[in-house]
Parts: structure tokens; sequence; C-alpha cells
């Protein structure tokens, strides 16, 4: 069995508050076969307590990668999963971590994989949650269900390995056989904002006062998981709608009408009440 699932995959903490933390880390990814770790802004890195919980494992944190922004963490990562304590407002499609393993095995075979874990005291913001195709929740006793970052880190690892120990006895999972490898997390991101801009054009979103509107249609692309020819599809209908707006607008100033959305509504219906042509 190959080791590159194994170097595709990527244990992300976001903002860890104690050292020891990151050192339990190390030591339940070492245990696990994991040791790519990355820390986006923590609060106390490198650190003496690091080193002494994580048991040996200085390997990973001598080669842990030190990021300011969850952007930056999962660039370049076509799968991430975000660790969730709780219920969301708007729900998130959620995995169990068995089926977290499996995916991340799975997928690791093919392209970079990210798992996030949040802060101790308050996990992962609604913000964060929303760069993830997919949560996760360990179904711990509802009566004392707080777990420790390193223990919930090794919950998830033990997964991991008990896919890559199916597999490698011959139980391998399927696999989809895809004609274009999956867009990645910053293409993505480069995509949603194309999309708002479009819809703030459009008059369909207000950015004053959004509502759930993009919360919504990033669940929705994110489920679906883009290929790369599917992205470069819906940016050109992106491109295209614009370039829509500003010639049409470009027109009706040449013709003597208020541009924008509305004013083109109201001459087409005066256009199709008097059945004349525009002059």
């Amino acid at each position: 069995m190959s080791a590159q699932p194994f170097n595709n995959i990527r244990i992300v903490l976001v903002n860890t508050s104690h050292p020891g933390n990151i050192g339990g880390t190390a030591r339940a990814m070492k245990n696990m076969g994991l040791g790519r770790l990355y820390l986006v802004s923590p609060q106390e890195f490198p650190s003496d307590k690091a080193v002494w919980r994580s048991a040996g494992a200085t390997d990973v944190l001598d080669n842990a990668v030190v990021v300011e922004t969850l952007d930056e963490a999962i660039a370049g990562c076509s799968l991430v999963v975000g660790t969730s304590a709780r219920e969301r407002r708007i729900p998130w499609p959620l995995l169990d971590p068995r089926q977290c393993g499996e995916s991340v095995w799975s997928e690791a075979a093919s392209h970079e994989v990210a798992i996030v874990f949040g802060r101790e005291d308050r996990g992962l913001t609604n913000e964060e949650l929303h760069k993830c195709n997919y949560h996760v929740h360990i179904p711990a006793n509802p009566d004392y269900s707080s777990l420790n970052l390193a223990t919930a880190v090794q919950v998830i690892s033990y997964e991991i390995r008990m896919a890559y120990l199916m597999a490698a006895e011959g139980n391998t999972l399927p696999q989809h056989q895809w004609d274009m490898p999956p867009v990645d997390a910053q293409a993505m991101e480069s995509y949603y904002e194309h999309l708002e801009q479009t819809l703030v054009e459009l008059d369909f979103l207000d950015r004053d006062n959004p509502k759930q509107t993009m919360t919504r249609l990033r669940r929705l692309y994110n489920r679906v998981r883009m290929d790369q020819m599917e992205f470069n599809i819906l940016r050109g209908v992106l491109t295209a709608v614009q370039n829509y707006i500003h010639y049409s607008g470009k027109v009706m100033t040449k013709l003597g009408h208020k541009p924008g959305l509305d004013a083109m509504r109201d001459l087409t219906k005066d256009v199709n009440s008097t059945n004349k042509p525009l002059e």
C-alpha cells in the first residue's frame, strides 16, 4: 500500500490556545501514521510544552506548517471536513467519524484533503465551517460530550487508519472514476466571490441585507463537489451574465434610456404593450 494517501492528508488546528494540545495532537497523528500538521495562528508555538506532550512525535512538530488564515491552511485541498460539536441554524452535510475516515482515505489517493479542528473553548466559527464540504460530529455521551482537542484528533485519525487497513487487506472502498479532478478550496472561494458580485449586479442580492442567500448557495455547491470543467463552465456563465448587464446598459444609454435592470424591464413592458420596436 502506497504511503501517498497519508501524505495527502492534513490535520489543521485553528487558533489553538494551549501548546500541550498541539503536542498531544502530534502524538495522536503519529500513532495513526499521519504526519502533516497545519497550525492556523496558534497562540503559543513553538513550545516546550508541545514537545513534552508529543511523547517523541517531535518530527511532526518540526515539520508543522504555521499560517495566519484557514484559507492558507486548506489551499489546494479538494476535500475539507470541519469538526462540529453542535447543530447549526442551516444544516450541513454531516458525517460520523467512520464515514469521515472512509471518505478521507478514499479521496486522499488522488488529491489533498484537510480535516479542520477548532478552538478548545468554542470550536470553529460559522464562517470557517462554511468553507468545509462536510462536517464531522463525534457522537459522545450527551451528558458529558466535551472532548479534549487531541482526543478528538485521535478519534478521527483512528478511523482514517481503520479505512487504510481495510483497503490494505483487499476490502477496497469504491472510488468514483471521474473524467476531471475536483476543484480545490481556493478556486471555490474565487467562484463564490464572482457569484456574489454577479448576483448583486443582477439586483438579486442586496449586499447590505444578504440574509442567508450566500450561505445556502455555498452549502449547495459544497454538496455537489464541482470538477474543474464544471467550475470553468459556471465561471463562464457568470462572466457572460456580467457582460450582458454591462453592454445592455450601454445600449440603453445610447438610446436615451436610463440604464439598469429596472429600467430595462419597464422598457420591455412598454414595447410589448405597443408592439413597436425599440428606436
